[in-house]
């Protein structure tokens, strides 16, 4: 679940915030000020409703790559990204505490390592708690049935860019070619990271992208699932402006180090 007041792309607050102002200082604005804040207002509106949030979640999810697109041979190694905590945890089996996206990208990474024989699984996350996000997910791993030796935490990341980056420090290394597993409005900018640090992802997403509408007069009401999912469509679409920039930066800038060859 997304914290709307505590997500700085949510349009909750900027709507409400917005609304109070217009209604605050309607007589003291000019003309166009007033325009552009109506305009405003009801594009926010807008983005929070089923029709909105999923025309935003269509642009982020249009550059993922077209399903069975990975080349043979398939990877053998599946890293999944976690989603960080929804509460501190009480221990390192506090599955509890984990976001809901991160539960769905790790059930969805332990089917695929059960597809593959022999898998090595890659767990992906750190915290600003004792217990890094990683370590609840690949003890619950291990719960599905996943043995510990097949299972590899990486436990410092703080963000995506460096979810990429200290994947490829990993020791054994991590082959180039890997299934890299997370959200559907994840997978784009986190497959830019990972090739920016040397890999050749294969993309698999924990949800299915592009979910269907259901017709009637709700398309246009806004409601919590929306924003949510508009919160989580405007955080990629800017983040990928970021991330557009780190990977330029690193590609004029290379490390010495990067994944080994398969």
């Amino acid at each position: 679940m997304v914290p709307f007041f505590d997500d700085m792309t949510s349009p909750l607050p900027y709507a409400v915030a917005l609304l109070l102002l217009l209604v605050v200082f309607w007589r003291r604005l000019p003309r166009g000020a007033r325009v552009t804040g109506v305009v405003v207002e009801v594009l926010l509106l807008v983005s929070m409703t089923p029709l909105g949030a999923a025309a935003l979640a269509r642009a982020v999810e249009s550059r993922l790559p077209p399903p069975h697109a990975c080349r043979a041979p398939m990877p053998t190694t599946v890293v999944v990204l976690s989603a960080g905590f929804s509460r501190p945890p009480h221990g390192s089996g506090d599955y509890a505490a984990l976001q809901l996206l991160g539960l769905q990208r790790m059930f969805a990474g332990v089917a695929l390592w059960q597809q593959i024989p022999d898998a090595r699984l890659v767990i992906s996350g750190g915290s600003r708690t004792p217990v890094p996000v990683a370590v609840p997910m690949a003890n619950l791993a291990e719960q599905m049935g996943v043995p510990a030796a097949a299972i590899e935490i990486e436990g410092r990341s703080h963000s995506t860019w460096e979810n990429a980056r200290n994947v490829a420090a990993l020791s054994p290394r991590v082959p180039r070619r890997i299934w890299l597993v997370t959200s559907a409005l994840h997978l784009p900018r986190a497959l830019g990271a990972f090739r920016a640090w040397g890999f050749e992802p294969c993309a698999w997403p924990s949800d299915p992208p592009g979910e269907p509408l259901r017709l009637g007069p709700g398309l246009v009401i806004p409601e919590g699932r929306s924003v949510e999912t508009a919160t989580l469509a405007l955080h990629e679409l800017i983040g990928s402006v970021e991330y557009g920039w780190l990977e330029w930066w690193h590609a004029r800038h290379p490390p010495n180090a990067a994944p080994q060859t398969p």
